[in-house]
């Protein structure tokens, strides 16, 4: 992880500064910083048609039942994407618009997504399903349960309404021209 910072702050602006004066002397000054808020712009306006895209199929697996992970695990692509696309240079550009590509981000998602299952560092559980592991094994001893006592509990009741016998309500100032 200290190797990982380090190239982030002392490595890639090095190269990108590299890459900027070598530009800047090719083609001068002007056109390269053109170029760099060019492509600002334009990755700004991708990664806001990306995000729609993303935020509708994270609603629609919500809509079905299905957590949104790999569609949050993209949001985070696009964030990043959206992080080097402001950050001056041609390099980080360069990797932003390539996480800009639907393709590219799903399978540096799911890549994500893998590596941290596999490392333990995230948990997916759906409340009311049994992992697969113990599924139809209540009254075995190796059922596990999981106990989240950490963060905040919300306590409620709730009651189904069927649609069609739902009345509508009336509001407030025609229920009291009513009582009057």
């Amino acid at each position: 992880m200290l190797f990982l910072i380090f190239v982030l702050l002392i490595v890639v602006p090095i190269v990108e500064i590299a890459i900027l004066v070598y530009i800047g002397q090719t083609i001068g000054w002007l056109w390269t910083a053109l170029i760099v808020i060019l492509t600002a712009f334009m990755g700004t306006w991708l990664l806001r048609q990306q995000g729609f895209g993303v935020m509708a199929r994270a609603t629609e697996a919500l809509a079905s039942g299905r957590m949104p992970v790999e569609p949050v695990i993209e949001g985070m692509c696009l964030l990043f994407a959206g992080v080097f696309l402001l950050t001056p240079g041609l390099l980080t550009d360069a990797v932003g618009f390539l996480l800009l590509v639907p393709d590219v981000r799903i399978a540096v998602a799911r890549w994500t997504l893998k590596k941290m299952l596999q490392s333990g560092s995230i948990h997916v559980s759906v409340f009311g399903e049994q992992s697969s592991k113990n599924h139809g094994a209540e009254d075995t001893p190796h059922h596990e349960t999981h106990r989240y006592e950490e963060g905040p509990v919300i306590d409620g009741e709730f009651e189904r309404v069927d649609e069609h016998s739902v009345r509508p309500r009336r509001n407030r100032k025609s229920k009291d021209r009513n009582a009057s």
